[in-house]
């Protein structure tokens, strides 16, 4: 008989305390925060996300949980919803490599709403070390659910895999902020895993890709609070046979429940989450290095190349390659390996100015574009093969085995930092700026997590039009 996996999965988030995680680990879960404030701050004023902003609050009822760079308010669950769509809203946040979700933007809207929540009804401020603890229990639980399922092959049947178990994430993350017992918690994990799902078609051409992952913080979120108030939701629901989460996202793919709690407390995800250097989906990293550093290498003249030929395994080529129409949304360019290699080729970037309308319709983008040819190769599974052949006949060729930001390569804290100041720097005066960064750096010192989110509250500057 299998060994039951929802109760000790619980157990351990409920006595999870702030000593029990390593330093090196607390340290990375700050600066991966630092990253994802980021990326939520520049997502904030996106065009976008200003729609998602006027009907969301079109439809939600008032309230004072904070709504991120914008100067707005509203109800906690809205706010969680809204928070996570602009975290998402660039392709520039955090994923796990093998179990692919977004961590940050399950994590922080609900560190937010949940710290304002819990003061508002217990007159109690959270700390930023209670809020850096809860953190690191959504780092861990969800790329554990993830595995379960195999990670990456949700990609390939279709699923968008961040929503599908980032529920569990965003439910942990609350239950720890709140303090809920064993018990509590696995009642959250049943109405997470009950409120779990996302389609990938979302990636050609919808908005609403953005803001799958705030579907799931959002259920996240309502999941931990009803289980506080007392209402009771699956049990065991990683081990029920029968219309249990793994039994059924993983019907016919044979699930592995153990990896829930595989090396709980001792092997640490949070250390294995990758960071973004290009505003694309995690998948076309490997493209986009190998693209970027055969331009670096070679005096490549656009116009003479006759073929780009990329070889990828099943995960990547489903998720990141159709034949596109021109002109591609920035959210189905952001998931296409053909024009991302165009771009790099072109540009020697693959950032946000590569998404702008006059670029995603440019002639020379798609005259290169039309060159690609991407072949699935199922003996690879992370690397990527760029061969480029020119109209003279040479050919250059590139080979990545894992992009910068894998974990034989992680991007580093200081460059995180830099890439924090990059990022913010256009948007925010140095002063905020400034207070952000040290605000997140050292959140566990910091004696109430309203503070940052004071930070975080007021509008900044338009980033793309």
């Amino acid at each position: 008989m299998a060994t039951a996996v929802t109760i000790p999965l619980a157990d351990w988030v409920a006595n999870l305390s702030y000593d029990a995680i390593p330093e090196q680990v607390r340290e990375r879960a700050k600066h991966l925060l630092l990253d994802g404030v980021a990326c939520g701050l520049v997502g904030a004023q996106l065009p976008w996300s200003r729609v998602a902003t006027s009907a969301t609050l079109g439809i939600e009822a008032t309230g004072d949980a904070t709504v991120i760079g914008t100067g707005r308010t509203t109800s906690g669950p809205a706010s969680v919803l809204l928070n996570s769509t602009y975290i998402q809203g660039f392709e520039l946040d955090d994923f796990h490599p093998l179990a692919p979700l977004h961590s940050n933007s399950l994590i922080l809207p609900v560190l937010f709403a949940g710290a304002h929540q819990r003061g508002t009804v217990t007159g109690r401020t959270v700390s930023g070390r209670d809020g850096l603890t809860a953190a690191v229990a959504g780092f861990e639980v969800g790329p554990r659910v993830g595995l379960a399922l195999h990670g990456a092959e949700m990609l390939s049947r279709g699923w968008h895999s961040g929503p599908v178990f980032g529920t569990h994430t965003a439910a942990m993350t609350t239950g720890k902020l709140y303090g809920l017992g064993s018990a509590q918690l696995e009642d959250a994990l049943g109405m997470a895993g009950t409120q779990s799902g996302g389609l990938m078609a979302a990636q050609y051409e919808a908005m609403s890709k953005r803001m799958q992952h705030g579907f799931a913080a959002r259920n996240g979120f309502y999941a931990a609070g009803l289980a506080a108030g007392g209402y009771t939701g699956i049990k065991q629901v990683f081990d029920r046979p029968y219309g249990g989460f793994l039994a059924v996202f993983g019907e016919g793919h044979d699930p592995d429940a153990a990896q829930i709690i595989a090396g709980l407390g001792e092997v640490w995800h949070t250390n294995v989450i990758m960071v973004k250097s290009y505003a694309a989906q995690g998948g076309l990293h490997g493209t986009i290095q190998a693209a970027l550093e055969l331009r670096a290498e070679h005096d490549i003249a656009p116009a003479a190349i006759e073929k780009i030929e990329i070889r990828v395994g099943d995960a990547v080529y489903h998720h990141g390659w159709w034949q596109p129409e021109r002109p591609l949304t920035a959210i189905g360019a952001q998931m296409n390996l053909g024009y991302a290699a165009s771009v790099a080729l072109l540009d020697g970037a693959v950032l946000p100015p590569q998404f702008t309308e006059a670029r995603l319709d440019a002639d020379d983008v798609w005259h290169l574009l039309s060159t690609v040819d991407v072949q699935l190769d199922e003996a690879q599974q992370f690397a990527t093969d760029l061969t480029i052949t020119m109209t003279n006949g040479t050919t250059l060729h590139k080979r990545i085995e894992a992009p910068h930001g894998a974990p034989n390569d992680p991007v580093t804290n200081d460059e995180l930092v830099a890439k924090y100041r990059a990022l913010v720097g256009p948007i925010l005066d140095a002063d905020r700026m400034a207070a952000i960064e040290d605000a997140v750096l050292n959140l566990d010192q910091l004696a109430n997590l309203s503070d940052l989110i004071a930070l975080l509250a007021a509008p900044v500057a338009g980033t793309l039009d």
